[in-house]
């Protein structure tokens, strides 16, 4: 079964910055990776994906402060967050969807933004 690495996260005051990192343990032929977000009381959004082809789909509310990108040697994707803002706080979860059908997601990672 293949499981998403994640790391990054934590605690960080408003204004500043994170960065998360996401990897599959196993060899997975993507179509399409990338991040979605929870928080409390609050229905699962989409933060930002990257296709096999570098399509970037990122929601707008975050344009300008989120960047997303791949390491194809890797198969891994990083999304870095910057001039966070304490609505940024959520549980982060790494989604990777392969050509075959697959489609597989991380446990997620917290992001609080607080002072």
């Amino acid at each position: 079964q293949v499981q998403l690495v994640e790391s990054g996260g934590g605690l960080v005051q408003p204004g500043g910055t994170l960065s998360l990192s996401c990897v599959p343990s196993e060899s997975v032929d993507i179509m399409v990776m990338g991040w979605y977000r929870q928080a409390p009381g609050k229905q699962r959004e989409l933060v930002a994906i990257i296709s096999s082809s570098d399509t970037i789909n990122m929601a707008d509310a975050l344009k300008g402060r989120f960047i997303i990108t791949r390491d194809k040697t890797k198969n891994a994707v990083h999304l870095q967050m910057t001039s966070l803002k304490p609505e940024d706080t959520a549980l982060y979860r790494c989604n990777v969807r392969g050509w075959d059908g697959s489609d597989y997601w991380g446990q997620g990672t917290q992001v609080t933004v607080s002072s």
